[in-house]
């Protein structure tokens, strides 16, 4: 698909600043099924990638502003994040294999009146980013061109 001038335009990644690099990849590596595919050695500094299909987490050093503890779902602020998302075919047995790493912010939560079997479950990352994971959740196909 293309994107500004004709160009393709395809998915690259996502930045987070983290407290503690290595902490924050091993939860993405540990509970997501991501892998290290670079590190960036900046002299002072690195930056981490993390892939997972097509998808990238990109790992930075955390600055030194005060951190913002989201809640919920994730901050509502315009202009920020509200929060990464994944989807898994069983929400409980996430939530089991996180055991006591599990920072549960909300849920998890039922959808069954939108979708038959949308469960959804909101956590906290290492670095207070809320990464949501849920099963179930399938497109509305009566919005297809051809209504297929």
């Amino acid at each position: 698909m293309p994107g500004a001038g004709g160009h393709p335009m395809v998915w690259s990644h996502v930045g987070l600043n983290c407290a503690d690099q290595k902490s924050t990849e091993e939860f993405y590596t540990r509970y997501f099924g991501f892998t290290r595919a670079r590190v960036v050695d900046l002299g002072e500094a690195r930056i981490v990638f993390l892939r997972k299909g097509d998808a990238y987490l990109e790992l930075f050093a955390a600055g030194t502003e005060p951190a913002r503890t989201a809640k919920d779902d994730g901050p509502q602020a315009p202009g920020r994040i509200r929060h990464l998302a994944f989807q898994t075919d069983d929400v409980d047995a996430f939530l089991a294999e996180l055991g006591g790493a599990a920072d549960v912010t909300l849920g998890p939560l039922d959808f069954d009146d939108f979708i038959c079997g949308w469960r959804t479950v909101w956590v906290r990352d290492p670095d207070g980013v809320i990464v949501e994971v849920s099963q179930g959740f399938e497109d509305d196909r009566s919005h297809d061109k051809d209504g297929a």
